[in-house]
């Protein structure tokens, strides 16, 4: 992983000489699809000039292993491996954190830690945009030219506001017809009601909150909003640019579904312009939760021990991998089902192994050691997978570097502003509200 773009970062990395290179497996196999409206349906790659890659991440402080192997990690190699004509874009979703109480100072400092923590994993701002959604007045405004045709009755029926993604992480992936979406989520219930309460319902009217809502329709203004548009775009060439597939977890397939929705009201209320994003289901591998297995790591979980942060010391990363749920039967096996929590380790000892040992290389090799042995094992491999992480982490929050994070995201929102301003021009001339 290179540093090269951290400001006077090779001092720095002298200091922590030693630090290790992460060299892990592929751990979510990405779907490209390409759907052209002027022909038909054919594979795409990364090699497509006219992409624009677009990433978000709500910030929720430092990320944990379950947030970088989800899609953080594949963020990082797509950058090092698009072309220098694909435009990046990675944003920190910061309006989505807001749908529940929440403390400005905490949601300050989590923006900075989130902030820090993409440019320690690899991202770099002088290849990619890096930026604060709220920053970018385009993503609430399209939300409500959005809200002004989508369904009341259809997002009372949706889960989002009963049991949905507490920590939405997504990526996605737009060329010229093209939307590659990944996310890693831990359902949860905001309000703590069953799927099947209805909005009328009293309990639900003095509980919910309207942002809480209607987020979705926020989201699917983030899917639509950056897009492909050349300098020289013209009107007659709008429906060209408008056909997406998203790749997506099972959880989220009603979040797209609703983005089909508000993409079809849009088109029917003012003329073609976005074409429907059209799902489709990307298998990933998970890190489970080591006090939970049987659940994804999250920092909803009520134990700080059962996950492991990009900024954990060696000591605490110890201490919670030797306090992770087991069981007692001798030797090493992979069964998600039977043992879900060893199972979740040899995954995690895999992901994160300098020689990409597979899970069952390591099970073959490891037959003679203890639980305890196994775990110590387990414990150096993350230790050293995470060394230079941490060690960018550290770097960016230090005091010296505030300035340099203000800068990135100053930079990165103006760049950001400008690519979404190119879309909403042409969607302020499809309703009527352009210049006179």
């Amino acid at each position: 992983m290179s540093n090269a773009h951290r400001p006077g970062y090779s001092n720095f990395a002298a200091i922590v000489s030693g630090a290790f290179t992460i060299k892990s497996t592929i751990v979510r196999t990405a779907y490209h699809f390409n759907l052209d409206c002027r022909t038909r349906r054919h594979a795409a790659s990364l090699s497509n000039p006219n992409q624009v890659i677009f990433s978000g991440i709500q910030p929720t402080g430092v990320p944990h292993l379950g947030n970088y192997f989800g899609a953080l990690h594949q963020w990082v190699k797509i950058q090092d491996g698009a072309p220098s004509t694909t435009d990046l874009l990675f944003s920190i979703v910061d309006l989505h954190a807001m749908t529940l109480p929440y403390d400005r100072n905490e949601l300050r400092l989590q923006k900075r830690q989130t902030l820090a923590a993409l440019l320690a994993i690899g991202l770099n701002p002088q290849r990619s945009t890096i930026f604060f959604q709220s920053a970018v007045p385009a993503h609430t405004e399209l939300m409500w030219i959005l809200s002004c045709t989508a369904s009341v009755g259809y997002l009372s029926r949706m889960t989002q506001w009963k049991v949905c993604p507490i920590i939405p992480l997504v990526a996605y992936v737009r060329t010229l017809c093209h939307l590659t979406t990944s996310r890693s989520s831990l359902l949860q219930s905001k309000l703590a009601m069953s799927d099947s309460i209805a909005l009328s319902d009293p309990d639900a009217k003095a509980k919910l909150k309207l942002g809480l809502f209607s987020y979705p329709v926020l989201q699917s203004a983030d899917i639509l909003l950056y897009q492909y548009v050349p300098d020289s775009f013209a009107e007659a060439q709008i429906t060209i640019l408008r056909a997406t597939h998203v790749p997506v977890g099972h959880d989220q397939e009603q979040h797209l579904e609703f983005a089909r929705e508000n993409a079809k009201n849009f088109n029917t209320a003012h003329g073609h312009f976005f074409c429907e994003p059209q799902t489709v289901i990307s298998p990933a591998n998970r890190v489970m939760s080591l006090k939970d297995p049987r659940v994804k790591m999250s920092k909803s979980h009520e134990d700080p021990k059962s996950r492991l942060l990009l900024n954990d010391d060696a000591g605490t990363i110890q201490f919670k991998i030797k306090a992770a749920l087991t069981d007692s039967i001798n030797g090493l096996s992979y069964d998600p089902v039977e043992r879900p929590g060893v199972s979740n380790l040899l995954s995690l000892m895999s992901y994160m192994d300098s020689d990409h040992r597979s899970v069952e290389q390591i099970i073959s090799e490891g037959q003679c050691l203890s639980m305890r042995a196994f775990k110590e094992e387990v414990a150096a491999t993350v230790i050293k997978g995470l060394t230079e992480i941490r060690a960018g982490y550290d770097y960016y929050m230090s005091a010296p570097q505030a300035q340099y994070l203000q800068e990135v995201a100053a930079a990165g929102n103006e760049t950001a502003r400008l690519k979404a301003e190119r879309t909403m021009t042409l969607v302020r001339r499809m309703i009527g509200i352009d210049e006179l």
